[in-house]
């Protein structure tokens, strides 16, 4: 290389690093060919459970682990609360309010509720369970080629057809995972395309507070 010369940059857009080539009908379809499933969970507060109920449940849980024929990720986020949109109702009803001695209480309020936050730090924590289905690993098999990166058909896309196929296969591991969970006490909801969509919106722009996830309510 001559002396002096700077070694171009092949500038890369955020999108090539993200593996993630499409949500279709709330399925995730990666760049490799395989699917993913989200499924939004319930939490327990063992604390306030018996011993009794608190064996249980950790009992039930590691059947469930242990009959998975399948491996599942759980995730977990945590964030800050965000209480602008609370705070704007309550200025909403403030500047609403005809009541002298109400709009002091209201205001004396939203004072109390900035400061508690503020000390507190409250977060928000968010359980997620991915179910995952890689139809191009299971056509390679278990030989050599089954490490290979990208796999069989890796960058051609998924017909209608196959992508059925390929659901229905993926909805039965969600079934699974759906039951092994209900006995435990958890209860889960699959999300939906514009709900997988915001989710990785906020996992991917951490900087921006937004509004709680919005999802169907939990079964």
């Amino acid at each position: 290389m001559p002396t002096g010369t700077t070694p171009k940059v092949k500038a890369q857009a955020t999108q090539d690093f993200v593996p993630i080539k499409e949500v279709r009908d709330g399925v995730v379809i990666l760049k490799d060919g395989s699917l993913r499933s989200l499924l939004m969970a319930s939490s327990i507060n063992l604390a306030l459970k018996s011993q009794d109920e608190q064996q249980a449940i950790i009992g039930q849980f590691q059947n469930f682990l242990n009959s998975l024929e399948f491996t599942v990720q759980f995730f977990v986020q945590s964030r800050e609360l965000d209480i602008r949109p609370y705070i704007a109702l309550l200025q909403e009803r403030l500047v609403a309010e005809l009541d002298d001695l109400m709009k002091i209480q209201i205001r004396e309020y939203i004072t109390f509720i900035k400061d508690f936050t503020e000390r507190a730090n409250i977060m928000t924590k968010n359980f997620f369970i991915v179910v995952p289905y890689d139809p191009a690993l299971i056509a390679r098999g278990t030989g050599l080629a089954s490490f290979i990166p990208g796999g069989v058909n890796a960058s051609t896309s998924l017909t209608d057809e196959q992508f059925e196929q390929y659901r229905t296969q993926l909805e039965q591991r969600i079934a699974v995972v759906e039951q092994g969970l209900v006995r435990t006490g958890v209860r889960v909801v699959g999300l939906g395309t514009e709900e997988v969509i915001e989710l990785f919106y906020k996992l991917f722009n951490p900087g921006e507070l937004e509004k709680p996830l919005q999802v169907t309510s939990l079964k």
